[in-house]
């Protein structure tokens, strides 16, 4: 992942505004993609807190989309 990596999947989360759910779904994939990279790249701290963050995948609720 690099800047124009994330500058692409920004415009392809723009061009499917129209439709919130998937345009939710794209934002939620590249949120979490960012923080795996920060979790593996990261400087200790900013990494141990991507880590951190990344356990809420692990508790058990339902998530709720439209």
């Amino acid at each position: 992942m690099d800047l124009d990596h994330v500058k692409a999947r920004v415009a392809e989360i723009e061009a499917m505004k129209g439709d919130d759910e998937a345009a939710h779904s794209a934002e939620d994939g590249l949120r979490a993609e960012f923080i795996a990279l920060v979790a593996e790249v990261g400087s200790p701290e900013l990494a141990a807190m991507a880590r951190e963050v990344l356990k809420t995948d692990d508790i058990d609720f339902c998530r709720w989309c439209a």
